[in-house]
């Protein structure tokens, strides 16, 4: 499991047990971890964990937030990384292996769901789902016989949502070329942290690649993504990621 470290000037205060998916950072009394200190924002950061990953994300603070002295917004931790906010010091501490294929050492492959991904998932959901207008509805005790109501047209039960076709990337350039990923995962992250970072969603209806950290964003065809707009890959496109050309393509 992993863990934070909290420590001032080398002594250490504390340690945190990253147990829940979001452990907030910041000097008000409702955050799961509370700095009171007038250099720490109200709600400064927030950490969320998802299986073996954890993601750091800096909450527009107003003295920012700070990893290995690097300023970050978005920031993929790695075991050993040390958060700065003012003069307190969080170590990121994680025993879990580390999630990137001992054979493609540029090709980071993890776990990571963003927030703004888990709400466009639920959004689309939830535009999926029925409207606010209901009409003919009655209640119906518990184990009671349902009787269709007049002029109901039976409706069947919908089938399934269907996975699609699998598909995978290779390798163009580079020390790992010609390397080959199937994309079997619900999320596979590519690049490298700190310097690159996209996802590719695995959904019912397609793959979806979304930029997730770095000043450059992923291009596709010729065509840089747009931030936070998750990009429909199709058959044999060209993804250019953190100096690496990988093509995308469905498995016959």
């Amino acid at each position: 499991m992993a863990k934070i470290i909290l420590g001032m000037d080398s002594i250490v205060l504390k340690e945190i047990p990253l147990t829940k998916e979001r452990t907030t950072i910041g000097r008000k009394p409702h955050n799961d971890i509370q700095i009171d200190n007038l250099a720490i924002s109200g709600e400064h950061a927030v950490l969320v964990t998802i299986l073996n990953d954890s993601f750091l994300e800096d909450l527009n603070s107003t003295n920012g937030t700070f990893v290995n002295g690097q300023s970050v917004k978005k920031h993929f931790l790695q075991n050993g990384d040390v958060i700065e906010l003012g003069k307190y010091r969080l170590k990121y501490v994680s025993d879990a292996p580390q999630s990137a294929t001992a054979a493609a050492p540029d090709f980071e492959r993890t776990m990571v769901l963003r927030p703004d991904i888990l709400r466009q998932t639920t959004e689309q959901l939830a535009n999926k789902g029925m409207g606010d207008t209901q009409i003919g509805m009655r209640t119906v005790a518990p184990g009671a016989q349902v009787e269709p109501l007049p002029g109901a047209v039976p409706v069947p039960p919908s089938p399934p949502p269907q996975a699609p076709a699998l598909a995978a990337i290779q390798i163009i350039n580079g020390a790992n070329a010609g390397k080959e990923m199937e994309l079997t995962k619900t999320l596979t992250t590519l690049g490298k942290p700190g310097v690159q970072v996209a996802v590719i969603a695995r959904r019912p209806h397609g793959y979806f690649l979304t930029h997730v950290e770095g000043a450059n964003f992923p291009v596709v065809g010729g065509v840089t993504l747009v931030a936070n707009k998750p990009h429909q890959l199709r058959d044999h496109d060209i993804i250019e990621l953190a100096g690496i050309k990988m093509e995308f393509f469905f498995k016959a």
